[in-house]
Parts: C-alpha cells; structure tokens; sequence
C-alpha cells in the first residue's frame, strides 16, 4: 500500500515513493515557494532559550 501525504504547500496529494523526487512536495514550484517562506521569515522555528530566564542567576543570595 503506498502513502499519500498532502503537499504542505498546495495541499494536493502526493505519493510517498522513491519515484516522488520532491517530496513532500508536489512539485519543484511549491518546493521553491516554501523555501522563499522560510528566507523571508514566514516560517520560523521558536526559540524557547531566548523566552526562559537567565537561569544562571536563580540564586536570590547572589543578587545584589
């Protein structure tokens, strides 16, 4: 049985196979548009370090 997935960019389907060249994508245009997103800043990975506190100075002695 072969796996379809959906193209993240269009949303068509797409099978899962050694003969899809770009997959997950459907094709090379909607590969290119999601790497443009990803350039331009559209999609990001969060970066939680950068939201926790500075936990090197989490002891209230050390704080003056």
């Amino acid at each position: 049985m072969t796996t379809i997935v959906k193209c993240p960019t269009c949303r068509r389907p797409v099978e899962w196979s050694p003969a899809s060249v770009y997959r997950p994508f459907c094709s090379d245009r909607c590969r290119l548009i999601d790497l443009g997103a990803w350039f331009n800043e559209q999609h990001r990975i969060p970066d939680e370090s950068a939201a926790a506190p500075d936990e090197r100075h989490s002891d209230p002695s050390e704080e003056s």
